[in-house]
């Protein structure tokens, strides 16, 4: 009996350390979007911070230097976004796609000297999980409790409706949403620094595999809602770790069809909600995507 209680305790530690980084990239996206603004670049984003978290992590062999830094490397992607769409208005969508390209190129370049290398990883702080865990959960309850019970949340909230309207009494929407982006990519990047100094401590070119896409599943899924964030976020990490455990188990299927169970979950959780949760669709900021024109 003790055998099988460790057996799923340690399942659990690994689910929810498989979805930290979705935990931590989807909460800086979904306070993105509460301002209004569209980030398709969160893949870019993590990428970046998980090499220059790494590169400052093996380099000064401190994790917590690393994790700081590659939050750093995630709000710096964000700001070029930010300066691009909302100074310059540019295309959201377009701009977001090419954060991406650029992330995974620049990560690529910068990590090539860091091929090989190993990092010591981040040290256990409470019940076998490391502080960047704790420190996501944490998160996502300071994002609730700012979003719902503070003026400031509000206010965020406000412009991520209406635009104009917040404009119109006062309230400066750009300088609101180049927070908001910040904010969102300096937590994509710390999300990308959690994959390589603590669930697999070392760097791999194109590590996040994906995971910046799901980050963005993760908002529309959780309706823009802060705690559905960590459900979302766990039930796809427990599908990834199925699909590992069952390559592992040898079952008779292709592995590259096992790969695809996570993107294939996500294709259906989004068609599923666009079909289906009509709420969930109405919950979505309404100024979401909009070019905000100050003079208009």
């Amino acid at each position: 009996m003790n055998a099988d209680w460790a057996l799923v305790a340690s399942g659990l530690l690994t689910i929810v350390t498989a979805a930290t980084p979705l935990v931590l990239a989807s909460t800086g996206e979904l306070v993105a979007e509460k301002s209004g603004v569209l980030n398709l670049g969160v893949e870019g984003m993590m990428v970046v911070g998980a090499i220059v978290a790494f590169m400052v992590g093996v380099e000064t062999g401190n994790g917590a230097l690393g994790a700081l830094a590659g939050a750093a490397a995630g709000a710096a992607m964000s700001l070029l976004f930010a300066v691009l769409t909302l100074t310059l208005l540019a295309n959201q969508v377009a701009t977001g796609l090419a954060l991406t390209l650029f992330g995974l190129g620049l990560s690529a370049l910068l990590g090539r000297p860091y091929v090989g290398a190993v990092f010591v990883g981040l040290p256990d702080l409470w019940l076998g999980l490391d502080p960047l865990v704790w420190l996501s959960l944490a998160l996502v309850a300071g994002v609730a409790w700012f979003l719902q019970f503070t003026r400031a949340g509000l206010i965020l909230r406000a412009v991520g409706e209406n635009h104009q309207a917040a404009h119109d009494i006062g309230y400066p929407v750009i300088a609101i949403r180049y927070g908001a982006v910040a904010f969102g990519g300096a937590l994509s990047g710390l999300g990308g620094a959690y994959l390589s100094l603590a669930y697999t401590p070392l760097w791999i070119e194109n590590m996040t595999a994906g995971r910046g896409w799901i980050a963005l599943a993760l908002v529309v899924f959780a309706a823009w809602r802060p705690w559905r964030v960590i459900v979302g976020a766990y039930l796809f990490g427990g599908i990834t770790i199925i699909q590992l455990h069952a390559q592992g188990a040898g079952l008779p299927l292709p592995p590259q069809l096992l790969s695809m169970l996570p993107y294939v979950v996500t294709i259906v959780v989004l068609a599923a909600i666009s079909r289906g949760a009509v709420r969930g669709r109405l919950n979505a900021p309404a100024s979401l995507g909009k070019v905000f024109h100050a003079s208009g």
